[in-house]
């Protein structure tokens, strides 16, 4: 048993499972924890199977989600991944365009709020005007 990326070298490999309407994020073997975390923060779902050697790590997009939710949230995982520093591959056949290019502007418009809201620099305290006297 083999995980794709351990074949193709990617971090997150994204693909319907053969003979199943199941989409797989699938993790190299001793992939770090983090990235299994943020998979999971992403929405996907984590499962193992332990051998007698390397547990294999994957995961999958909720079942109770339509075909539809399913490919816009795998699909919207992808930015934050790369974001992240992942290498992502994704099959076509569940990649969604328009989930993407939102998910996209989504993280610009988070990243683009905390400069917005930042304080203005504080500027060199200055001396009051003197009080005008008038005749």
């Amino acid at each position: 048993m083999a995980n794709l990326d351990d074949d193709y070298g990617t971090d997150v490999e994204i693909y319907v499972k053969a003979l199943t309407t199941t989409i797989h994020a699938d993790t190299p073997a001793g992939a770090p924890a983090e990235l299994h975390v943020l998979l999971e923060q992403l929405g996907l779902e984590r499962h193992e199977h332990a051998t007698g050697g390397p547990v294999y790590v994957w995961h999958t997009v909720p079942a109770h989600l339509d075909a539809n939710e399913q490919k816009r949230l795998v699909t919207r995982a992808i930015p934050a991944l790369l974001l992240a520093g992942y290498e992502v591959n994704c099959t076509p056949d569940v990649f969604d365009e328009a989930a993407y290019r939102q998910a996209v502007q989504d993280i610009r418009t988070r990243a683009a709020r905390p400069a917005a809201q930042q304080p203005a620099p504080v500027s060199s305290p200055s001396r009051p005007a003197p009080a005008r006297r008038t005749p």
